[in-house]
């Protein structure tokens, strides 16, 4: 059967869709409310200026940056006031935001920058939005160095690609949604005490370490759950599954493929048994070489089908204002 030339863009949409990627014909649809292109074809050359002109928008009136494919070297900081942005790139292998800045480094101060000065992209703003994007912090083997540092709450991420070697991503506080996204690094390189889920997420190893060392408050009832995710490695390298940065860490994997990678007894104590008594460990319904459970740590929980089945993006994310951050992603305004 013979296609007319309407179905035959609709099939090629869905497929778009489907793939998370932006074909040059359907970001030319899209409606935006700026443009940013390094060579000069937008409103703005940089995103950081993109950003910083963006007008206050109350929740739910989101300003819609589109990036035009290219390598912009630059460090974005998304302010309280500037929340409720989405930037969306045509798709992360060719629109990447990178920087180098590491911890060892020295400050306009003239004090060592640590941590948490370090990011290539800062989010502070609520209701912030991304897609299509890689964000990369190129520093290397040298000591901490964010790509990402989410301290907005409300904040989402799809078919994103998050580069880095230690201490990645810094979930620091709010609540945050990953999906379909890459993050790659060595030691504790998705960290914070925020609450995040990650669904149907890439977990790269590129050295021995931990993948996770949340910090999770006491009285927050979820830290870190991952969810259809898959974990793979450089070759010969043993990762554990998280160690807590605080007493009462909580992260939990469930339905996962684990590769050899990930190390028999799965959880680390930080080289303190006291937290042993405290941490929020978890699995269920994992697979592949790495997710046998006849090694694992006697104080990490295997969940119960209807303890795993509670945990869904609504139940974890709600809050008090009931979020919900699958539903109402694709707004009805961003078509033209």
């Amino acid at each position: 059967m013979r296609l007319g030339w309407v179905s035959l863009m609709l099939v090629l949409a869905c497929l778009c869709a489907r793939s998370g990627r932006l074909t040059g014909a359907e970001a030319a649809g899209r409606r935006f409310d700026a443009v940013v292109a390094a060579d000069g074809s937008g409103d703005f050359t940089s995103i950081e200026a993109a950003v910083y002109a963006a007008p206050y928008r109350p929740p739910g009136q989101v300003w819609i940056i589109r990036v035009k494919p290219g390598t912009y070297r630059e460090r974005v900081y998304v302010q309280r006031e500037r929340g409720y942005i989405r930037l969306v790139g045509d798709d992360p292998a060719t629109t990447i935001l990178t920087h180098e800045i590491h911890a060892n480094m020295t400050g306009p101060d003239g004090r060592r920058l640590g941590t948490f000065r370090t990011a290539t992209l800062q989010v502070d703003g609520d209701g912030f939005e991304m897609e299509n994007f890689t964000v990369a912090n190129t520093a290397g083997p040298v000591g901490q160095a964010l790509a990402l540092r989410v301290d907005g709450d409300r904040v989402r991420f799809r078919h994103c690609r998050f580069l880095g070697w230690q201490d990645t991503i810094l979930l620091n506080r709010g609540r945050h949604y990953f999906e379909g996204c890459y993050v790659e690094g060595h030691v504790d390189f998705i960290f914070g005490g925020a609450t995040a889920w990650f669904e149907n997420c890439h977990i790269h190893c590129l050295r021995d370490g931990y993948i996770t060392a949340a910090s999770t408050p006491p009285d927050q009832p979820y830290g870190f759950v991952f969810r259809r995710c898959r974990i793979t490695g450089e070759p010969g390298v043993k990762t554990y599954l998280g160690r807590p940065w605080r007493p009462y860490a909580m992260t939990v994997f469930l339905e996962s493929y684990m590769s050899e990678v990930v190390r028999p007894e799965g959880w680390h104590n930080w080289d303190d048994p006291g937290r042993e008594k405290t941490v929020r460990y978890a699995e269920f319904g994992n697979h592949g070489p790495g997710a046998e459970k006849a090694a694992r740590v006697s104080w990490a929980r295997q969940l119960t089908a209807e303890e795993a089945a509670a945990l869904t993006p609504a139940a974890v994310l709600r809050g008090a204002d009931g979020w919900d951050p699958v539903a109402g992603w694709l707004r009805t305004d961003d078509k033209r």
